[in-house]
Protein backbone atom coordinates (compact mmCIF):
# COMPACT_ATOMS: atom_id res chain seq x y z
CA UNK A 1 0.00 0.00 0.00
CA UNK A 2 1.31 3.43 -0.86
CA UNK A 3 0.08 6.64 0.69
CA UNK A 4 0.85 9.69 -1.38
CA UNK A 5 2.10 11.76 1.48
CA UNK A 6 5.61 12.84 2.35
CA UNK A 7 6.52 14.64 5.54
CA UNK A 8 9.71 16.61 5.97
CA UNK A 9 11.83 15.77 8.98
CA UNK A 10 12.01 19.45 9.89
CA UNK A 11 8.25 19.61 10.22
CA UNK A 12 7.95 16.61 12.49
CA UNK A 13 11.02 16.43 14.69
CA UNK A 14 12.43 18.84 17.24
CA UNK A 15 13.85 17.60 20.50
CA UNK A 16 16.03 19.26 23.12
CA UNK A 17 17.10 16.94 25.91
CA UNK A 18 20.23 16.70 28.00
CA UNK A 19 19.41 14.38 30.89
CA UNK A 20 19.00 10.68 31.64
CA UNK A 21 20.63 9.45 28.45
CA UNK A 22 18.54 11.58 26.10
CA UNK A 23 20.43 13.61 23.53
CA UNK A 24 19.71 16.51 21.22
CA UNK A 25 18.45 15.64 17.75
CA UNK A 26 18.48 18.05 14.86
CA UNK A 27 16.43 17.29 11.73
CA UNK A 28 19.61 16.69 9.75
CA UNK A 29 21.01 14.27 12.30
CA UNK A 30 17.72 12.40 12.49
CA UNK A 31 17.70 12.00 8.70
CA UNK A 32 21.27 10.73 8.71
CA UNK A 33 20.47 8.26 11.48
CA UNK A 34 18.03 6.49 9.20
CA UNK A 35 20.89 5.34 7.01
CA UNK A 36 22.82 3.82 9.93
CA UNK A 37 20.89 0.60 10.37
CA UNK A 38 17.83 1.77 12.32
CA UNK A 39 14.93 -0.63 12.20
CA UNK A 40 11.27 -0.24 13.07
CA UNK A 41 8.69 -2.87 14.03
CA UNK A 42 6.37 -3.95 11.26
CA UNK A 43 2.68 -4.53 11.96
CA UNK A 44 -0.19 -6.23 10.15
CA UNK A 45 -3.86 -6.01 11.07
CA UNK A 46 -5.78 -9.06 12.26
CA UNK A 47 -9.21 -8.50 10.67
CA UNK A 48 -10.76 -11.38 12.64
CA UNK A 49 -10.28 -9.66 16.02
CA UNK A 50 -12.36 -9.36 18.15
CA UNK A 51 -14.98 -12.06 17.74
CA UNK A 52 -18.69 -11.17 17.51
CA UNK A 53 -20.29 -10.15 20.79
CA UNK A 54 -23.03 -12.15 22.53
CA UNK A 55 -26.50 -10.96 23.57
CA UNK A 56 -26.95 -8.76 20.48
CA UNK A 57 -24.53 -6.33 22.09
CA UNK A 58 -23.13 -3.41 20.14
CA UNK A 59 -20.38 -1.02 21.24
CA UNK A 60 -20.28 2.72 20.72
CA UNK A 61 -17.26 5.02 20.74
CA UNK A 62 -14.22 3.40 22.38
CA UNK A 63 -12.30 6.08 24.32
CA UNK A 64 -9.96 3.75 26.19
CA UNK A 65 -8.07 0.47 25.78
CA UNK A 66 -5.61 -1.31 28.08
CA UNK A 67 -3.68 -4.58 28.40
CA UNK A 68 -3.47 -6.36 31.76
CA UNK A 69 -0.64 -8.45 33.21
CA UNK A 70 -2.07 -11.58 31.57
CA UNK A 71 -2.19 -9.97 28.11
CA UNK A 72 -5.96 -9.70 28.17
CA UNK A 73 -7.39 -6.59 26.56
CA UNK A 74 -9.78 -4.18 28.29
CA UNK A 75 -11.86 -1.46 26.71
CA UNK A 76 -14.18 1.20 28.00
CA UNK A 77 -16.87 2.17 25.53
CA UNK A 78 -19.73 4.65 25.39
CA UNK A 79 -23.09 2.89 24.99
CA UNK A 80 -24.82 6.27 25.02
CA UNK A 81 -23.23 7.12 21.65
CA UNK A 82 -25.13 4.43 19.73
CA UNK A 83 -27.45 5.83 17.09
CA UNK A 84 -31.09 4.82 16.80
CA UNK A 85 -30.44 2.19 14.14
CA UNK A 86 -27.34 0.85 15.92
CA UNK A 87 -29.56 -0.11 18.86
CA UNK A 88 -32.45 -1.28 16.70
CA UNK A 89 -33.33 -4.25 18.96
CA UNK A 90 -34.04 -1.93 21.87
CA UNK A 91 -37.56 -0.92 22.85
CA UNK A 92 -36.30 2.62 23.42
CA UNK A 93 -34.81 5.42 21.37
CA UNK A 94 -31.41 6.74 22.47
CA UNK A 95 -31.57 9.00 25.48
CA UNK A 96 -30.05 12.41 25.95
CA UNK A 97 -26.74 11.80 27.79
CA UNK A 98 -26.24 10.94 30.56
CA UNK A 99 -29.43 8.93 30.09
CA UNK A 100 -29.05 5.69 28.14
CA UNK A 101 -32.65 5.27 27.04
CA UNK A 102 -35.04 7.85 25.67
CA UNK A 103 -38.65 7.67 24.57
CA UNK A 104 -40.28 4.23 24.28
CA UNK A 105 -40.74 3.07 20.71
CA UNK A 106 -44.50 2.75 20.06
CA UNK A 107 -44.08 -0.63 18.36
CA UNK A 108 -40.98 -1.81 20.22
CA UNK A 109 -37.78 -2.86 18.48
CA UNK A 110 -37.27 -1.56 14.97
CA UNK A 111 -34.83 -4.22 13.73
CA UNK A 112 -33.14 -7.48 14.71
CA UNK A 113 -29.99 -5.90 16.11
CA UNK A 114 -28.56 -4.51 18.37
CA UNK A 115 -28.53 -3.59 22.09
CA UNK A 116 -26.12 -1.37 24.07
CA UNK A 117 -23.31 -3.31 25.74
CA UNK A 118 -21.90 -2.67 29.22
CA UNK A 119 -19.20 -0.01 29.30
CA UNK A 120 -16.23 -2.12 30.48
CA UNK A 121 -15.29 -5.23 28.50
CA UNK A 122 -12.40 -7.69 28.76
CA UNK A 123 -11.20 -9.83 25.82
CA UNK A 124 -8.56 -12.52 25.55
CA UNK A 125 -5.85 -12.29 22.86
CA UNK A 126 -7.96 -14.45 20.54
CA UNK A 127 -10.82 -11.96 20.72
CA UNK A 128 -13.19 -13.87 23.00
CA UNK A 129 -15.21 -11.75 25.41
CA UNK A 130 -14.31 -12.72 28.98
CA UNK A 131 -16.42 -10.30 31.01
CA UNK A 132 -18.47 -7.13 30.68
CA UNK A 133 -19.81 -4.82 33.36
CA UNK A 134 -20.55 -1.27 34.39
CA UNK A 135 -21.96 1.89 32.92
CA UNK A 136 -25.58 2.83 32.25
CA UNK A 137 -26.36 -0.71 31.03
CA UNK A 138 -25.17 -2.20 34.35
CA UNK A 139 -25.78 0.53 36.96
CA UNK A 140 -25.51 -1.81 39.97
CA UNK A 141 -21.71 -1.71 39.67
CA UNK A 142 -21.65 2.00 40.53
CA UNK A 143 -24.36 3.07 42.96
CA UNK A 144 -24.69 6.70 43.92
CA UNK A 145 -23.85 8.59 46.04
CA UNK A 146 -20.76 6.50 46.86
CA UNK A 147 -19.89 5.93 43.20
CA UNK A 148 -20.64 8.46 40.45
CA UNK A 149 -20.31 7.01 36.95
CA UNK A 150 -19.06 9.61 34.44
CA UNK A 151 -21.51 11.20 32.04
CA UNK A 152 -19.08 10.33 29.23
CA UNK A 153 -16.49 7.58 29.68
CA UNK A 154 -12.86 8.35 28.85
CA UNK A 155 -9.72 6.30 29.46
CA UNK A 156 -9.05 2.94 31.12
CA UNK A 157 -6.01 1.46 32.85
CA UNK A 158 -5.49 -1.92 34.54
CA UNK A 159 -2.76 -1.81 37.16
CA UNK A 160 -0.34 -4.44 38.46
CA UNK A 161 -2.90 -5.57 41.05
CA UNK A 162 -5.63 -6.00 38.39
CA UNK A 163 -7.51 -2.93 39.55
CA UNK A 164 -9.41 -1.17 36.76
CA UNK A 165 -9.24 2.63 36.60
CA UNK A 166 -11.68 4.77 34.61
CA UNK A 167 -11.80 8.47 33.77
CA UNK A 168 -14.46 10.60 32.18
CA UNK A 169 -15.40 13.76 30.41
CA UNK A 170 -18.21 16.02 31.64
CA UNK A 171 -17.06 15.39 35.19
CA UNK A 172 -14.29 15.73 37.74
CA UNK A 173 -13.57 12.21 38.97
CA UNK A 174 -11.62 8.97 38.42
CA UNK A 175 -13.05 5.62 39.53
CA UNK A 176 -11.30 2.46 40.72
CA UNK A 177 -12.82 -1.05 40.49
CA UNK A 178 -11.67 -4.62 40.97
CA UNK A 179 -11.49 -6.78 37.86
CA UNK A 180 -14.99 -8.13 38.51
CA UNK A 181 -16.45 -4.64 38.73
CA UNK A 182 -16.55 -4.19 42.51
CA UNK A 183 -16.35 -0.48 43.26
CA UNK A 184 -13.27 0.45 45.34
CA UNK A 185 -12.57 4.18 45.23
CA UNK A 186 -13.61 7.51 43.78
CA UNK A 187 -11.14 10.38 43.37
CA UNK A 188 -12.79 13.75 42.89
CA UNK A 189 -16.51 14.27 42.37
CA UNK A 190 -18.87 14.32 39.42
CA UNK A 191 -19.68 17.99 39.03
CA UNK A 192 -19.65 20.61 36.25
CA UNK A 193 -16.07 21.07 34.99
CA UNK A 194 -14.25 24.19 36.17
CA UNK A 195 -10.62 24.98 35.34
CA UNK A 196 -8.78 24.82 38.65
CA UNK A 197 -5.42 23.31 37.77
CA UNK A 198 -3.97 24.03 41.21
CA UNK A 199 -6.91 22.62 43.18
CA UNK A 200 -5.76 19.80 45.46
CA UNK A 201 -8.92 19.05 47.43
CA UNK A 202 -12.71 19.28 47.13
CA UNK A 203 -13.39 15.69 46.10
CA UNK A 204 -14.81 12.69 47.93
CA UNK A 205 -12.97 11.97 51.22
CA UNK A 206 -10.57 14.85 50.71
CA UNK A 207 -9.36 13.74 47.29
CA UNK A 208 -8.67 16.42 44.66
CA UNK A 209 -11.30 17.62 42.23
CA UNK A 210 -10.21 16.92 38.67
CA UNK A 211 -10.99 18.63 35.37
CA UNK A 212 -12.38 16.04 32.94
CA UNK A 213 -9.55 13.51 33.37
CA UNK A 214 -8.52 11.81 30.14
CA UNK A 215 -6.04 9.09 31.07
CA UNK A 216 -4.23 7.52 33.98
CA UNK A 217 -1.46 5.06 34.92
CA UNK A 218 -0.27 3.55 38.21
CA UNK A 219 3.44 3.46 39.00
CA UNK A 220 3.94 0.03 40.64
CA UNK A 221 7.16 1.17 42.31
CA UNK A 222 5.43 3.85 44.37
CA UNK A 223 1.74 2.89 44.17
CA UNK A 224 1.01 6.35 42.80
CA UNK A 225 -1.65 7.14 40.21
CA UNK A 226 -0.67 9.62 37.48
CA UNK A 227 -3.67 11.36 35.88
CA UNK A 228 -3.69 13.35 32.63
CA UNK A 229 -6.07 16.08 33.81
CA UNK A 230 -7.25 16.82 31.13
CA UNK A 231 -10.05 18.38 29.07
CA UNK A 232 -10.49 21.34 31.44
CA UNK A 233 -7.41 21.44 33.66
CA UNK A 234 -3.90 21.85 32.27
CA UNK A 235 -1.89 19.44 34.36
CA UNK A 236 -0.69 16.03 35.34
CA UNK A 237 -1.68 15.22 38.92
CA UNK A 238 -0.33 12.42 41.11
CA UNK A 239 -2.30 10.83 43.94
CA UNK A 240 -1.92 7.83 46.24
CA UNK A 241 -3.46 4.86 44.42
CA UNK A 242 -4.90 3.40 47.64
CA UNK A 243 -6.36 6.49 49.29
CA UNK A 244 -6.65 8.90 46.36
CA UNK A 245 -4.95 11.63 48.38
CA UNK A 246 -2.98 14.34 46.59
CA UNK A 247 0.79 14.03 46.20
CA UNK A 248 1.89 16.61 43.56
CA UNK A 249 1.05 18.13 40.18
CA UNK A 250 2.59 20.09 37.32
CA UNK A 251 1.94 21.73 33.97
CA UNK A 252 4.04 22.23 30.84
CA UNK A 253 7.80 22.36 31.46
CA UNK A 254 7.20 21.23 35.06
CA UNK A 255 5.34 24.44 35.85
CA UNK A 256 3.96 24.60 39.40
CA UNK A 257 1.76 26.44 40.16
CA UNK A 258 0.07 25.99 36.81
CA UNK A 259 -0.88 29.11 34.86
CA UNK A 260 -4.62 28.76 34.23
CA UNK A 261 -4.89 31.82 31.98
CA UNK A 262 -6.99 31.63 28.83
CA UNK A 263 -4.79 30.77 25.85
CA UNK A 264 -5.57 31.26 22.20
CA UNK A 265 -5.86 28.59 19.54
CA UNK A 266 -2.87 26.63 18.34
CA UNK A 267 -1.17 28.28 15.36
CA UNK A 268 0.39 26.00 12.75
CA UNK A 269 4.18 25.65 13.15
CA UNK A 270 4.31 28.28 15.88
CA UNK A 271 7.03 28.44 18.52
CA UNK A 272 6.44 25.90 21.30
CA UNK A 273 3.79 27.06 23.77
CA UNK A 274 4.80 27.54 27.39
CA UNK A 275 1.56 25.90 28.50
CA UNK A 276 -0.36 22.71 27.87
CA UNK A 277 -3.52 23.04 25.80
CA UNK A 278 -6.66 21.03 26.36
CA UNK A 279 -6.71 18.19 26.33
CA UNK A 280 -3.75 16.90 28.31
CA UNK A 281 -4.62 13.55 26.82
CA UNK A 282 -2.25 10.78 27.93
CA UNK A 283 0.44 9.94 30.47
CA UNK A 284 2.90 7.00 30.36
CA UNK A 285 5.64 5.97 32.79
CA UNK A 286 8.72 4.06 31.58
CA UNK A 287 11.09 1.72 33.39
CA UNK A 288 13.87 4.28 33.43
CA UNK A 289 11.81 6.70 35.50
CA UNK A 290 10.50 9.00 32.80
CA UNK A 291 6.97 10.31 32.38
CA UNK A 292 5.70 10.98 28.85
CA UNK A 293 2.75 13.37 28.48
CA UNK A 294 0.66 13.80 25.31
CA UNK A 295 -0.07 17.51 24.89
CA UNK A 296 -2.49 16.77 22.09
CA UNK A 297 -3.43 20.10 20.51
CA UNK A 298 0.16 21.38 20.79
CA UNK A 299 1.29 18.42 18.61
CA UNK A 300 3.94 17.46 21.11
CA UNK A 301 5.09 15.01 23.76
CA UNK A 302 6.81 16.35 26.87
CA UNK A 303 9.14 14.20 28.97
CA UNK A 304 9.73 14.48 32.72
CA UNK A 305 11.82 12.82 35.43
CA UNK A 306 9.30 11.30 37.81
CA UNK A 307 11.64 11.75 40.80
CA UNK A 308 12.14 15.47 40.20
CA UNK A 309 8.96 16.87 38.67
CA UNK A 310 6.04 18.23 40.67
CA UNK A 311 7.80 20.55 43.10
CA UNK A 312 7.54 24.36 43.08
CA UNK A 313 8.54 25.75 39.68
CA UNK A 314 6.89 29.13 38.90
CA UNK A 315 6.76 29.65 35.14
CA UNK A 316 8.24 26.26 34.32
CA UNK A 317 11.74 25.19 33.30
CA UNK A 318 13.75 27.50 31.08
CA UNK A 319 15.79 24.57 29.79
CA UNK A 320 16.01 20.79 30.16
CA UNK A 321 17.29 19.63 33.51
CA UNK A 322 15.22 22.11 35.50
CA UNK A 323 12.04 21.33 37.47
CA UNK A 324 12.09 17.71 36.35
CA UNK A 325 11.67 18.68 32.69
CA UNK A 326 13.75 16.41 30.44
CA UNK A 327 12.73 17.44 26.93
CA UNK A 328 10.03 17.48 24.28
CA UNK A 329 9.47 16.31 20.75
CA UNK A 330 6.92 17.18 18.14
CA UNK A 331 4.80 15.24 15.65
CA UNK A 332 3.25 16.84 12.56
CA UNK A 333 3.28 20.44 13.78
CA UNK A 334 1.08 21.49 10.86
CA UNK A 335 -1.82 19.53 12.38
CA UNK A 336 -4.69 21.73 13.55
CA UNK A 337 -8.01 20.85 15.19
CA UNK A 338 -7.69 18.01 17.70
CA UNK A 339 -3.90 17.77 17.26
CA UNK A 340 -1.55 14.87 16.56
CA UNK A 341 -0.52 13.32 19.91
CA UNK A 342 -3.56 11.44 21.21
CA UNK A 343 -2.12 8.47 23.09
CA UNK A 344 1.24 6.92 23.95
CA UNK A 345 2.63 3.49 24.71
CA UNK A 346 6.01 1.81 24.53
CA UNK A 347 7.42 -1.34 22.92
CA UNK A 348 7.57 -4.61 24.81
CA UNK A 349 11.38 -5.02 24.97
CA UNK A 350 13.07 -4.37 28.29
CA UNK A 351 14.66 -1.12 27.09
CA UNK A 352 11.29 0.05 25.73
CA UNK A 353 13.12 1.17 22.61
CA UNK A 354 10.14 2.49 20.70
CA UNK A 355 7.47 5.00 21.63
CA UNK A 356 4.17 4.64 19.80
CA UNK A 357 1.86 7.60 19.25
CA UNK A 358 -1.77 7.29 18.20
CA UNK A 359 -2.58 10.30 15.98
CA UNK A 360 -6.35 10.60 15.62
CA UNK A 361 -6.28 13.63 13.36
CA UNK A 362 -4.01 12.17 10.68
CA UNK A 363 -5.07 8.62 11.57
CA UNK A 364 -1.66 7.01 11.91
CA UNK A 365 0.15 5.17 14.65
CA UNK A 366 3.64 6.66 14.66
CA UNK A 367 6.78 4.77 15.73
CA UNK A 368 9.43 6.94 17.40
CA UNK A 369 12.78 6.13 18.95
CA UNK A 370 11.90 6.74 22.57
CA UNK A 371 15.29 8.10 23.64
CA UNK A 372 15.49 10.70 20.88
CA UNK A 373 12.05 11.32 19.44
CA UNK A 374 13.26 10.43 15.94
CA UNK A 375 10.27 9.31 13.88
CA UNK A 376 10.98 6.00 12.19
CA UNK A 377 7.73 4.86 10.67
CA UNK A 378 3.94 4.84 10.86
CA UNK A 379 1.07 2.58 9.89
CA UNK A 380 -2.58 3.19 9.10
CA UNK A 381 -4.45 5.84 7.17
CA UNK A 382 -7.84 7.49 7.21
CA UNK A 383 -10.49 5.00 6.19
CA UNK A 384 -13.03 2.39 7.19
CA UNK A 385 -11.29 -0.81 6.10
CA UNK A 386 -9.34 -3.14 8.38
CA UNK A 387 -6.02 -1.53 9.22
CA UNK A 388 -7.34 1.97 8.59
CA UNK A 389 -8.61 4.42 11.19
CA UNK A 390 -11.21 7.04 11.88
CA UNK A 391 -10.19 9.01 14.98
CA UNK A 392 -7.79 6.47 16.44
CA UNK A 393 -8.02 7.57 20.04
CA UNK A 394 -6.11 5.13 22.24
CA UNK A 395 -3.71 2.23 22.00
CA UNK A 396 -2.11 -0.46 24.16
CA UNK A 397 0.80 -2.88 23.69
CA UNK A 398 0.98 -6.44 25.05
CA UNK A 399 4.01 -8.52 26.06
CA UNK A 400 4.42 -9.87 22.51
CA UNK A 401 4.52 -6.40 20.96
CA UNK A 402 0.97 -6.55 19.61
CA UNK A 403 -0.72 -3.16 19.35
CA UNK A 404 -4.44 -2.77 20.05
CA UNK A 405 -6.21 0.40 18.98
CA UNK A 406 -9.53 2.07 19.82
CA UNK A 407 -11.56 4.58 17.79
CA UNK A 408 -14.11 7.24 18.73
CA UNK A 409 -16.38 9.60 16.78
CA UNK A 410 -18.06 7.36 14.19
CA UNK A 411 -15.18 4.83 14.20
CA UNK A 412 -16.62 2.90 17.16
CA UNK A 413 -14.31 -0.10 16.98
CA UNK A 414 -11.16 -1.80 18.25
CA UNK A 415 -8.42 -3.39 16.13
CA UNK A 416 -5.45 -5.69 16.63
CA UNK A 417 -2.09 -5.24 14.89
CA UNK A 418 0.37 -8.10 15.19
CA UNK A 419 4.08 -7.39 15.10
CA UNK A 420 5.67 -9.43 12.30
CA UNK A 421 9.33 -8.59 12.74
CA UNK A 422 11.29 -5.45 11.96
CA UNK A 423 12.35 -3.70 8.80
CA UNK A 424 15.18 -1.29 7.98
CA UNK A 425 14.34 2.39 7.99
CA UNK A 426 16.19 3.79 4.98
CA UNK A 427 14.11 5.07 2.08
CA UNK A 428 11.89 6.88 1.25
CA UNK A 429 11.58 9.91 3.58
CA UNK A 430 9.65 9.99 6.84
CA UNK A 431 5.94 9.67 6.44
CA UNK A 432 5.90 7.16 3.57
CA UNK A 433 4.14 3.89 4.30
CA UNK A 434 4.88 1.10 1.81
Amino acid sequence: MRIGRYISAAAILVMVVVALGHWSVSPDRATAARGQGNVAPKFVVDPSWPKPLPHQWQIGQVPGIAVDRDDNIWIVQRPRTLTSDERGASDFEPGTPPALDGAPRPQGAISDCCLPAPSVMQFDPQGNLLRAWGGPVDPDKCVEPACEWPNSEHGIYVDHNMNVWLGGQQGRAVLKFSADGTFLLQIGRRSPPVRESNRTDGGVNGTPLLGQPADMEVDPETNELYIADGYTNLRVIVVDATTGMYKRHWGAYGQNPVDDSAFGDYVKNQAPARHFRNPVHAVRITRDGLVYVADRVNDRIQVFDKKKVGGPCPGGAAQPGQCGFVGEFFVETDTLGPGSTWDLDVSEDWQQTFLYNADGSNNYVWTLLRKTGAILDAFGQNGRNAGQFHWVHNMAVDSKGTIYTAEVDTGKRVQKFKMVGHRPVEHPPFGHRP
